[in-house]
């Protein structure tokens, strides 16, 4: 099989070969500090918009630029490697629920054009920052029915999930991403469809990124949503040749780890990422969650000892505090190896 050649993030196989990456942390978490109101995400531009706008994050990007700058620079300043484009709900599928999937592109062009403006004020020659074009599961799955009355029923089919992705992956490449991330995966069909535009976007633009395919085991019985394991998980996206495949979300780093350590295993010609929660909800604390950067960070360094890990960062109730002391925790270690030939090339 020959290799996959990039036309951008040419450096990160060579970067993961040598040491561990981090990715920024939560934006959801990092957004509800700042209190807005609904006007503030409506703006000028929909101020008279039908429906309420209140907690469309995705929005900010038009609306409220700053605050999601001002977010980007802080994961930069904790020394994330990776930062997130905030385009987790920047689908046409996702935005319709806001009466504004007219806007998913747009969304999609200026949220990447944040990220790399953010992204390339902190970078060194020394120390390279990359941007993450995110792609979220849409709030509809292609796999399981809405209606426990009528098993067969489907919101959304493979055809409206590919062509809401692609109008994602070719506005994130021309706003400047460097790879593309398709994460919080609970349905592998939705997956499928992504990566069906993804290859097809690549196909049109003669345009190549690393891609990383990242899954979500929804509780103790170490599946996804639509009921794959995390083996079966890995040999139904194999084909993609990702970069890297990993978890996140949904669990913290406590309970996630048996999970990457059976995908550690499995994916052994692959980059592993993994970036939890901050444990498991709690309503009571200020970010939602209960573990403190103490916490997060110390089971991630553990990760990174035994050898499981090539990116690591933080999800829901993360913050730049969290993403800060995972950088210091696993700074010192080595990265993960492979133990097969990978897809990509290797660094010149």
């Amino acid at each position: 099989m020959k290799p996959v050649i990039y036309t951008r993030g040419q450096a990160l196989p060579g970067l993961l070969a040598q040491r561990i990456l981090v990715l920024d942390g939560a934006m959801g978490t990092m957004i509800q500090r700042f209190k807005l109101s609904e006007v503030d995400f409506r703006g000028e531009r929909l101020k008279d918009h039908p429906k309420d706008l209140k907690n469309n994050s995705d929005l900010l990007v038009l609306t409220r630029p700053d605050v999601v700058r001002d977010i980007h620079e802080g994961y930069l300043a904790a020394g994330a490697d990776l930062i997130e484009t905030n385009t987790f709900g920047a689908s046409a599928i996702a935005q319709e629920d806001y009466g504004l999937a007219h806007l998913a592109r747009e969304m999609n062009l200026a949220a990447a054009q944040l990220a790399r403006a953010a992204a390339d004020k902190f970078s060194t020659p020394d120390k390279p920052r990359f941007v993450a074009g995110a792609l979220g599961p849409t709030p509809r799955t292609a796999s399981i029915s809405p209606d426990v009355n009528d098993p067969g029923a489907r919101n959304v089919d493979f055809e409206q999930l590919r062509a809401a992705y692609h109008e994602q992956v070719v506005a994130l490449i021309e706003g400047g991403v460097d790879l593309l991330l398709v994460e919080t995966i609970f349905d592998t069909l939705n997956a499928k469809a992504a990566l069906f535009a993804i290859d097809e976007v690549f196909a049109e633009t003669g345009e190549r990124l690393p891609v990383i395919i990242s899954g979500t085991v929804t509780d103790a019985s170490g599946r996804i949503l639509s009921g794959q394991t995390v083996t079966a998980f890995w040999y139904s996206v194999r084909h993609a040749r990702p970069l890297a495949v990993g978890l996140n979300c949904a669990l913290g780093a406590a309970l996630m780890r048996p999970y990457i350590q059976e995908l550690s295993r499995v994916a052994a010609d692959t980059f592993i990422s993994c970036y939890p929660n901050a444990g498991l909800p709690n309503p009571m604390s200020e970010t939602g969650f209960d573990e403190t950067p103490e916490d997060t960070s110390r089971l991630l360094h553990e990760f990174a000892a035994e050898g499981l890990v090539n990116i690591v960062g933080g999800c829901c109730g993360t913050t730049p505090e969290h993403i800060a002391a995972i950088r210091q925790q696993v700074e010192p270690l080595p990265t993960r190896s492979l133990q097969r030939a990978p897809f990509y090339p290797e660094a010149a």
